[in-house]
């Protein structure tokens, strides 16, 4: 009997009990759809951290200060000063209070406030949608002006110009002066869109945040990436008189770590849906033993016309590849659509099909209907015919 003639009989055989077919075969298919889509949605993140990365340029250094007190303070003016370097072009410190309280009018939320200089915007890469953005001026003489994130103006002013009115952050009366174009989240951890920005010295003083924590340093070209932070490590140590109250980090390193702990978690996830495939496995091979039971009879029919042990091997081994291969394929087009979908369901998650782990995926599930399917193949085989003919 040729291999096309044991596929045929397998299909038919297969497909004479559809609903006993679709049950064993659940599990391959929950393994295979829940890789593929959990592969498209890694896929798609890492893809939205590179592409954050991307535009904030590739020449960002990011400093974070740990230690508190005088000795581990960042001044002001100091720091502005190494602008004067070579190696470093633009400097931009900062002090964030998260979950300040934002009213307007009757409408009161919480966002993030950022205090920072004129640099910020053009270092993130940000873009003015009217107003301006906080000047040197505001920081001299400690304005109380605000700039608000696309989100934040959107929330409290919807398509009116905010330019001019007062808005109350903790307490404290701010002008606004400026609103930003939408910009998303990027990978310094702060999102323009939902953040309100202020002048440094007017941050500190009001909403008493003490020291600089965070400064971002951007270098002329990437080539210098590497000397600016050598520069900064240097000079921060001197300054501290320690190499452990600060930690200084690149954007290849930020990009990296993320990229890392997205790649972590999408693989923890994949493992869980594989085990899903030798749980479907243990069904296929579960559901040929029965099969074997209630076809003894056939068995040793075809096997006192002249079938070989190889035949029967070959024909259940066949049915249990033919019950995962339909189970595999049936996963990447449910996979695969799942995929496709979920940027409709969630707008802010891309996703990217990958065509190799989906034909991995595949042949896994194949290989998994091969394996479990030997033992009850390997059973059919062995049955004498002569007892097989006694069962009734």
């Amino acid at each position: 009997m040729n291999p096309l003639e044991l596929l045929y009989m397998s299909l038919r055989t297969v497909t004479a009990n559809p609903m006993r077919t679709m049950l064993t075969m659940l599990g391959v298919i929950i393994g295979v759809s829940s890789v593929v889509t959990l592969v498209a949605i890694g896929q798609g993140a890492n893809a939205q951290i590179e592409k954050q990365y991307e535009s904030l340029g590739t020449n960002l250094i990011v400093v974070n200060t740990l230690g508190n007190g005088r000795a581990t303070q960042l001044d002001y003016d100091e720091l502005m000063t190494l602008e004067e370097l070579p190696e470093i072009e633009t400097i931009a410190p900062t002090m964030v209070k998260g979950g300040s309280n934002i009213k307007y009018d009757r409408v009161q939320e919480k966002y993030t406030v950022v205090g920072t200089n004129d640099r910020y915007l053009s270092l993130m890469k940000g873009e003015l949608a009217s107003g301006r953005f906080v000047v040197d001026g505001d920081m001299g003489f400690r304005n109380q002006v605000a700039v608000l994130g696309s989100t934040v103006a959107q929330n409290y002013f919807g398509t009116l110009d905010p330019i001019g009115e007062d808005i109350n952050i903790d307490g404290i009366v701010f002008t606004i002066v400026g609103t930003l174009k939408v910009k998303g989240s990027n990978i310094s951890g702060v999102s323009l869109d939902n953040s309100v920005f202020v002048p440094l010295e007017t941050a500190r003083r009001a909403f008493k945040l003490g020291n600089i924590r965070t400064t971002y340093l951007e270098a002329p070209t990437k080539e210098q990436l590497s000397t600016a932070q050598s520069t900064m490590q240097q000079y921060l140590t001197y300054k501290f008189k320690s190499s452990t109250g600060f930690q200084l980090i690149n954007q290849d390193e930020l990009m990296n770590a993320r990229v890392a702990a997205s790649s972590t978690l999408n693989n923890q996830l994949i493992s869980v849906a594989c085990i899903s495939l030798l749980v479907g496995g243990i069904g296929i091979m579960n559901i040929m033993l029965v099969t074997v039971s209630e076809r003894t009879r056939e068995i040793g029919i075809r096997k006192s016309i002249g079938a070989k042990r190889r035949n029967i091997l070959l024909q259940f081994l066949i049915e249990a590849t033919v019950i995962s291969g339909l189970g595999g394929i049936i996963g990447l087009l449910l996979g695969s659509g799942i995929a496709i979908a979920w940027p409709m369901i969630n707008p802010k998650q891309t996703t990217e099909l990958s065509l190799e782990v989906s034909m991995y995926a595949f042949l896994f599930s194949v290989a998994v209907g091969m394996i479990f399917g030997l033992y009850p193949a390997n059973k059919a085989s062995k049955l004498r015919p002569i007892d097989a003919l006694r069962t009734d």
